[in-house]
Formats: structure tokens, sequence, C-alpha cells
């Protein structure tokens, strides 16, 4: 592993962060990478235990919670490979980070994405949070398999659908019929859904970036009258002096009743109130993606087929099918939210093989 694979996942871990909470710049001229003199530069509490401070710089960053919580958990095997002590024992980081990863790889015999989920953790506490540039980072790296995408044909996609009901049938038609990935429909705000201009706004997706895409005109009827449904439970927990809801960044500070307001509302929300672990204020958040994986495996069951089928490969679906319907490869990039077209075309190979673009020869 070169300083190219260094500094690519540096820029992978970077746009993860989203809107950064800027502090005043520290002297010095060096603005590189946890550098001196960084304007965005956060100081977290030189008394909190690492961990601690680890924590509070992301969410000082609006880090989303699922990814707090692989971030310390990786920080915290990481330590514990080490038997690490005290903040002495964290140097050299680059040998201890290279031993690591190498261990993951070789005796670990975890997947590609997992190692760098584990090196953009270790690359935020030493860059973020101890403010200590790394150099060469010179891991035996896990294999990445190259995978073509698994997706269902239109009546394989209408025969699972078909055999869902309720809030996480309308889940998965947004899937497919929106190209959306799981959790971006499961965050989906009220104000999100333009029922006139048949769009949907996906906000703070891959990258946290924003992006417009297709709102399935058969869906709409279906999703008005589950809204009728949200609203009554909304207005109930209003009631019972209850219903903000969790608004990112600062808006909570910004617009203190905005959290109650219905257009902040989740479009899918949980059966139940839940308290929020970082503020501990007793919430409806929204559907968890459990509850939709498991009625998507219940119903891919009920309509006997034999293909691995998560939520992802409704995202897929969709773009394999607007390729096979005649869609521009730029159009789908958009709508998919794809930074490189690269990524797109991946959906191109798969018409190209198979039945989709040979014919057998013991068919001829």
């Amino acid at each position: 592993m070169d300083w190219t694979w260094t500094k690519r996942m540096a820029n992978d871990e970077r746009s993860q962060s989203g809107k950064a909470r800027r502090g005043p710049a520290r002297a010095g001229a060096d603005g590189g990478a946890g550098g001196v003199g960084r304007w965005d530069e956060v100081m977290p509490n030189p008394k909190a235990k690492l961990l601690d401070q680890l924590r509070e710089v992301m969410r000082l960053r609006h880090y989303s919670l699922r990814t707090e919580r692989s971030y310390r958990d990786w920080v915290r095997r990481f330590v514990k490979f080490h038997g690490m002590k005290r903040r002495e024992d964290l140097e050299p980081a680059e040998a201890k980070i290279e031993l690591f990863l190498s261990h993951l790889a070789v005796e670990g015999h975890v997947a590609a994405s997992t190692q760098n989920q584990a090196f953009n953790a270790l690359l935020f506490l030493y860059r973020e949070v101890l403010h200590r540039p790394l150099e060469n980072i010179q891991a035996v790296r896990a294999d990445r398999p190259r995978r073509v995408p698994g997706f269902l044909m239109e009546e394989e996609v209408r025969q699972v659908i078909g055999g869902m009901t309720g809030a996480t049938q309308l889940v998965v038609k947004l899937l497919y019929g929106s190209g959306l990935r799981l959790m971006e429909g499961l965050r989906l705000r009220v104000q999100d859904l333009d029922f006139g201009m048949k769009q949907l706004t996906v906000r703070d997706g891959k990258g946290s970036k924003d992006r417009y895409t297709v709102l399935p005109e058969s869906a709409i009827p279906a999703l008005q009258e589950h809204l009728v449904r949200v609203k009554i439970l909304h207005e109930a927990d209003l009631r019972a002096g209850h219903g903000a809801v969790f608004l990112p960044g600062a808006l909570d500070r910004k617009y203190p009743s905005a959290a109650r307001e219905w257009r902040w509302q989740y479009v899918f929300p949980a059966q139940g109130l839940s308290r929020d672990p970082r503020g501990g204020q007793l919430r409806r958040h929204h559907l968890d993606e459990a509850t939709v994986s498991k009625a998507i495996k219940a119903a891919v069951a009920r309509a006997g087929l034999t293909k691995r089928v998560s939520s992802h490969t409704f995202r897929h679906s969709f773009a394999t099918h607007l390729l096979l319907r005649g869609a521009d490869i730029r159009t789908i990039q958009e709508l998919l939210g794809h930074e490189d077209v690269s990524t797109t075309m991946i959906y191109t190979h798969v018409l190209r093989r198979g039945g989709l673009g040979v014919r057998s020869p013991l068919d001829l």
C-alpha cells in the first residue's frame, strides 16, 4: 500500500463528514491533513478519555450515529489489539496501524470494505482528534472481489412487492421506483415528497450530497393515504407532549419549534417512541431497517425465488430496468447519485452478458 491509497482513503473519509463545525485556525502554515493551521480544526476536551474525545469531535462534525458507533468500535478494537494503556502507546502510529490493518486482512479475512472502514476510523482518530498527520501506510490489502450487481426481473419485483403490506411495502416501492438506498428511504421527511412534480428529494445522501429522483406516480395514492395516518399519529404525539423529531445539524437550535412541525416528520415513523442516545429525548424515530429487511426476506420466500435478494437489489433493478427501456446512462447516474459515471456503467456490463446480451450456442 502506498501514499496514493492513504490519500484516497483520506478523501473518502472526509467526504463522509458532512458539514463540520468550524473552529478558529491555529497559528502555523501547514494546512494539510491533521496539520497545524487547519481552519476547521476541532479541539476536544483535553481531560476527556480517548473514546469520549472521539465522540465529541464526531458530533461536532455532525457524523451519523451509525458512523460514530462504528468508528468507536474500530478504535476500541485497535487499542485492545495493541494492549494500549496510555496515550503514549498510540505511537508509532504508522507501524501500529499497518500491523492492525494487516492482521484484519491476513488473519481476520475481512472484506476490503471492512478494512477500509477500519482505516477511515483510525485516520479520523489521528487526524481529527489527536491532530497527528499520517505518512505512508504499508499494510497488506484485503482482496476486493469484482462482483456484478444482482437484480430482479420486472415480474419478480411485482411478486415480491405484492407479497408485502403496509409501510414496508411502500418503502420497497420507493427503493425500486426511485432507486433509493434503504437508509435514504427510511430517512425521508414529509417535505421531501413533491406529489405535484412527481419528484423526491434525497437529502444528505452518500457523500453528504442532496439529489432529486423520480417519485413513481403509481405509489402516490398509497403514499398520500399513508401520510394521513402518520399525521394522526404525529398529532397524538403532540397532545402527549412529544412529537419532536431529530433534526440534522444545528437546526434544532436555530429553529427551536421546527422539530414539531409536520413537514419535518419522517414519512416512515417507528411504531413506538424511543430514547435518543445523544440527547436523551424521548422521540419517534424512523422505521428500523431490520424491519424492512425481514419483510423483504419473508416476501422473497413466499414468492419462491431462489435469487439472493436484499434491499439494495431493488436499487440495482431500478437502474437495470431503466437501461433496458433505453434510458440515458447520464440520467441514471444522476438519479442514483453516483459521483462517477463509471460506477453506473457496471449496469451496462450486466446487460451485455448472459441471456440479455448473448445467445447461447445451444440455442442456435
